[in-house]
């Protein structure tokens, strides 16, 4: 039975809300991109310069059209010389030349709202971030890289913020809107690994079996493909609106798409066989009531569901509500592998430490 020391069981029970509040947000997040409302707010951190945002066309800014159009050109430049100062002068350029990330988007009420929402959850989610940060000192004497990695999370998120903004000011750029991506589920693992560090040091049951190599090393090679999978279906999905805003036919869609579908659906295979693979490794060799077993079942079923998913998206004519729940699912299923690659190392490389 676990033992926890005052201030570590508050670290470990807000750890465990900001994960399933991370989750939140990337759901927040995928209702944004399935319904066009990325630009709902054409200015951050405000929303048309308004904290709470207006309702209706009546309440905006008078000339906030041009006046946003300007501040996101110079918060391009000044991003472009950014990109310039470590080497990527291609992005620049082609961030320089692009006038598509200055168009205007119309005011739509229910897009501003869906838009101002997803920051609310993000703000909530960094609260909760920096209050792991706080309660993180508690293992300052047990368990010092807790700490240091809570306040590398805290600096991730950060960068997560100001990313968000170039999201905004570039208009929805698609490289800019998969940096985000990854960005998102690197303070996902992070949480999860400072959660695992925080469990293990007092409960070392979920560790009592020894670490299984081949499940270890497959387990991490199938996290990666899982990576590779988010990087191809945020490109995947970037064509999907670029052939959206010129076929009103939604069942033609998939049809058009160049090779990534192709590559996107066939590592989707991959991943379920090897996760079969990895589901009778782990089962075969750790007990029933194990955690390991517990958590490679729920890959299983993610697995499944993210395949069902999928197969909606390519036949019933990519619906919006398919979309969210196949990025969510993806995260999900991202999240619960990590977990399992930690829960397969071996006992004597974390108790005692």
């Amino acid at each position: 039975m676990s033992v926890y020391l005052p201030g570590e069981k508050r670290f470990v029970v807000v750890n465990k809300i900001t994960i399933v509040s991370l989750f939140l947000l990337i759901l927040a997040g995928g209702v944004v991109r399935s319904t066009g409302s990325g630009m709902g707010c054409p200015d951050w951190p405000k929303c048309f310069d308004q904290y709470i945002p207006p309702t209706d066309e009546s309440q905006l800014p008078e000339g906030y059209e041009q006046k946003y159009i300007d501040n996101r050109a110079k918060k391009n430049e000044r991003f472009a010389r950014t990109l310039d100062l470590f080497g990527f002068g291609a992005l620049a350029d082609e961030l320089r030349n692009d006038k598509s990330v200055l168009q205007h988007e119309r005011f739509n009420a229910a897009k501003t709202w869906t838009e101002y929402i997803n920051r609310l959850v993000g703000a909530v989610t960094g609260l909760f971030l920096l209050l792991c940060v706080v309660f993180s000192t508690a293992f300052l004497k047990s368990k010092k890289r807790i700490f240091y990695f809570s306040v590398l999370n805290l600096f991730v998120v950060f960068l997560q913020a100001w990313l968000g903004s170039i999201v905004v000011s570039t208009n929805l750029l698609a490289w800019v809107i998969t940096v985000h991506m990854l960005l998102a589920l690197v303070i996902l693992a992070i949480s999860i690994y400072t959660y695992f560090q925080a469990k293990v040091l007092r409960d070392s049951s979920l560790l009592i079996n020894r670490g299984n190599r081949s499940a270890k090393l497959l387990a991490i090679f199938v996290l990666i493909l899982i990576v590779v999978q988010v990087i191809l279906g945020t490109t995947v999905r970037e064509e999907i609106d670029f052939i959206a805003s010129s076929s009103a036919d939604r069942n033609e869609w998939i049809a058009q798409l160049s090779d990534y579908f192709n590559y996107h659906r066939d590592i989707a295979i991959g991943i379920f066989v090897l996760c079969l693979l990895l589901f009778f490794l782990v089962r075969t060799r750790y007990a029933h009531k194990s955690v390991q077993s517990g958590v490679v079942n729920l890959i299983a079923l993610l697995v499944v569901l993210q395949l069902a998913t999928g197969f909606v998206l390519s036949y019933l004519g990519v619906p919006a509500y398919a979309q969210t729940t196949h990025l969510v699912l993806a995260s999900l299923l991202f999240g619960a592998q990590y977990y399992l690659m930690l829960l397969l190392g071996k006992t004597s490389e974390y108790i005692g430490q």
